[in-house]
């Protein structure tokens, strides 16, 4: 760990100029607690650096939290073995695209039990459901239903990996699909209005800012922590679905799911929450980064086609008690589909069951930091409990 300045301390060994330059932004703010923490995978993205987490006292800054609200990990140790696989796993892979919709516009066509069931629960209690933007508007809602239990694109995905003793394991990333989208876009718009309207200046315009005690603050605070609750159930949803699949594949019928599972761990690394630190209660953003409490587990995945890891936090307090979120991306995707080709591909998927795809190029390890570097970097901050290497690995486009 480095101060790269009082209010910085950072983590990354390796951070190219312009997120450092969105670091030194955010710690401008006057409402930000103590100092900005930089995790070890830190780059740039929107507004605020991917691998920030930020202390706030009386606002949040929406675009540090980012439009894929309570997008996180979940992974399930099974009690199988690598050797209770089959030796094609190409039906497994395919059997997992069919039962859970792929791919930014993917849903389902009838929705789940689950999510009927979420929707109705939520949406019932006034102290739990987002604000009436989403009660009134019929096709979002809609939207929620269908999407609850898919994956979407980019660098989501669904892996079957293989631990240090063989043990088989089932990881996926995903966030709160189109609806966090869109609420927390309209929640952005909203902060950069106030800045305009009270006539604010700000290093940065994405860094616009929702000030407590507002109603715009308690319409966006029950918002997030209702897209949270979405992202977190949609994951639980989507491994369920994962294991059933396992359980037709490895017992020839479903029904086993339970008796597969034997841990399971889910995570957001995009999210806000209460928590206290130093001895106050501030808003703590996480903005590409996880909680990593003092024995708690976490999951940090590399990028397709290298290893990941499960952790467990060693709660460093100048980290707020937190560590990466991943491998942490090196070259942008316009940049990695100039630099890559399916040669590259082909190499650096080599033994992965997957589906092979120019689609998929900007995705490859290639793409990414080194995850052996980034864990490095973050020895103070978790201890590694298993590495994981897929054996699968399936990506919407």
């Amino acid at each position: 760990m480095k101060a790269i300045s009082e209010k910085i301390l950072s983590w990354a060994s390796i951070m190219e100029p312009s997120a450092e330059g969105q670091v030194k932004n955010i710690s401008q703010l006057p409402f930000v607690y103590k100092h900005v923490a930089v995790m070890p995978d830190a780059h740039l993205g929107k507004g605020a650096c991917v691998g920030s987490v930020v202390a706030t006292d009386g606002a949040i800054i929406p675009s540090c939290v980012g439009v894929d609200i309570g997008c996180g990990m979940i992974a399930v140790k099974t009690k199988f073995k690598a050797a209770d696989l089959p030796e094609s796993l190409e039906s497994i892979r395919k059997g997992i695209e069919r039962h859970i919709p792929l791919g930014a516009g993917g849903w389902n066509e009838r929705p789940s039990p689950t999510a009927v069931a979420f929707m109705d629960n939520t949406l019932k209690d006034e102290k739990v459901h987002p604000s009436e933007r989403l009660m009134g508007d019929d096709g979002l809602k809609a939207r929620a239903l269908k999407q609850f239990g898919s994956l979407g694109s980019g660098n989501h995905f669904i892996e079957i990996c293989l631990d240090g003793e063989d043990n088989v394991w089932v990881m996926l990333h995903s966030g709160s699909r189109g609806v966090g989208n869109v609420l927390a876009s309209r929640h952005i718009e909203t902060a950069k209005g106030l800045m305009k309207k009270y006539f604010i200046s700000l290093p940065d315009p994405d860094l616009a800012y929702l000030s407590q005690g507002t109603p715009e603050f308690e319409d966006y605070v029950r918002d997030l922590l209702w897209c949270q609750a979405y992202a977190l159930e949609n994951r639980d949803e989507m491994m369920n679905r994962v294991l059933t699949e396992l359980s037709c594949a490895l017992y020839k019928e479903g029904g086993h799911e339970k008796e597969m599972e034997l841990e399971r761990v889910n995570c957001h690394h995009n999210f806000t929450q209460m928590e206290n630190h130093f001895g106050k209660n501030v808003w703590l953003t996480r903005k590409g980064a996880i909680q990593a409490r003092v024995g708690q587990l976490g999951i940090i995945p590399g990028s397709m086609g290298t290893k990941s890891y499960i952790i467990r936090g060693k709660g460093n307090p100048l980290a707020y008690d937190s560590c990466s979120h991943g491998a942490g991306r090196r070259f942008s995707r316009n940049e990695a589909r100039r630099r890559l080709s399916m040669k590259d591909f082909d190499r650096e998927m080599q033994g992965i069951e997957c589906r092979r795809s120019e689609e998929l190029i900007d995705e490859l390890p290639s793409a990414y930091k080194d995850i052996d570097q980034v864990m490095h970097d973050q020895k103070d901050l978790v201890e590694v409990v298993a590495t994981l290497k897929q054996v699968v690995s399936v990506k919407g486009d």
